[in-house]
């Protein structure tokens, strides 16, 4: 089936070059980075995550959005679903790529990530988040592909494929699950050290990733001859509008206990992000942007007019896009560090070299992304004809 990706329109391969373009941009930073060391990123002894890892934080939830739906259709036998898991299934595959390249570049010395391999520590989170990553990316990348090679030869898939569907399922909370642990495993950290971390990253999943994969249902509808289907983009705007409200509820639950119990070293963290302290409040127009737009996204999303016209609820999801990245993406990684335990504020902005870096490892998702669908749609397009 890889034949499928080298042929194509002149629109594809335009693309694929524009992204090349922007992975040898961040590629060339990226080597800069190596031989200078992370000194060229915003980083410091206080703030030791900033925007890769904040990157990988947020593409974890899109990931196991994936499972939202594989989960109706093979469990539930939602037949609808058929025609985009494929893609939910692949854009997990993308997510998870960018993922560990994320962990990657934000490591000075990307060699001794071995190390967790040559010396497995099973009392370690990291470990284990190692672990439900590389076999996502696993279980993922190869149910995908041998379900489509079976849709394209009009076979029913082969039974030994099914134990790892349904080992996929449970696998895809999981990697946020693992990933939600090691914030509030942390016990020096008060803003991250909270029982609802875990549901909380999966609410906001499962809002984003559906959120993106309505989006891209909607761009492979305009350029491609596959349609995937009108119902199946409104179940994933229901899934949205229930997950976008839990998300939110979550919040003002966090808010209520951190601010009742008026706990310095939890209080402190919410001041610095939403108020600031003295002179110190960088995130805070960001922040308001965040909850106010995703207050008002999850108001509009319920409302069926809103929901059933397609223009709109794209514009609904890119916003939800948009703020839960400034909550998960941004705002949890640098809120947790700022203050430090000691009190002390030292603010993190991302440089110039830092974006670049994320941003070409961005475009090798979506490379990897725009070659995958355009075999799944290239297939689809080929049983329908």
């Amino acid at each position: 089936m890889l034949e499928k990706a080298l042929v194509g329109s002149k629109r594809y391969f335009q693309l694929l070059g524009f992204l090349g373009v922007l992975m040898v941009v961040g590629g060339v930073m990226y080597l800069w980075q190596l031989r200078f060391g992370l000194g060229i990123t915003g980083m410091s002894r206080d703030v030791s995550w900033g925007f890769y890892i904040a990157q990988f934080t947020y593409l974890v939830g899109v990931a196991a959005s994936a499972v939202m739906v594989v989960l109706p259709y093979y469990l539930h036998n939602y037949k609808a679903f058929g025609r985009i898991a494929i893609l939910g299934e692949f854009l997990a595959v993308a997510a998870v790529t960018m993922c560990i390249l994320f962990i990657v570049v934000d490591l000075g010395r990307p060699d001794r990530i071995l190390n967790v391999l040559k010396y497995p520590t099973p009392n370690s989170v990291l470990f284990w988040d190692m672990v439900v990553l590389n076999g996502y990316l696993f279980l993922n990348l190869l149910c995908g592909w041998v379900i489509l090679e079976s849709e394209r030869n009009e076979v029913a898939p082969p039974k030994w494929i099914k134990p790892f569907i349904y080992i996929a399922i449970p696998w895809a909370p999981s990697i946020h699950t693992v990933t939600a642990f090691l914030y509030a495993g942390l016990p020096g950290r008060g803003f991250w050290r909270t029982a609802i971390m875990a549901p909380s990253f999966l609410s906001s999943a499962f809002a984003s990733g559906p959120s993106l994969l309505i989006l891209l249902c909607l761009l492979v509808r305009r350029f491609t001859n596959f349609d995937p289907g009108k119902e199946q983009i409104q179940t994933l705007g229901k899934i949205v509008a229930y997950a976008i409200i839990i998300n939110v509820f979550f919040f003002f639950c966090e808010v209520f206990t951190v601010f009742y119990s008026q706990i310095p070293e939890h209080t402190q963290h919410f001041y610095y992000l939403f108020k600031g302290i003295g002179p110190y409040g960088k995130l805070v127009p960001l922040m308001w942007v965040s909850i106010v737009g995703m207050i008002f996204a999850a108001l509009a999303i319920v409302a069926p007019k809103v929901r059933q016209n397609e223009t709109t609820l794209a514009l609904v999801c890119g916003l939800i896009l948009l703020t839960t990245w400034l909550e998960k993406g941004f705002g949890l990684m640098v809120g947790g560090f700022v203050p430090n335990p000691f009190g002390k504020i030292t603010e993190y902005w991302p440089t110039l070299p830092e974006v670049l870096v994320a941003l070409g490892v961005w475009a090798t998702g979506f490379f990897i992304l725009t070659i995958l669908y355009k075999i799944a749609t290239s297939i689809k397009e080929e049983i329908r004809a």
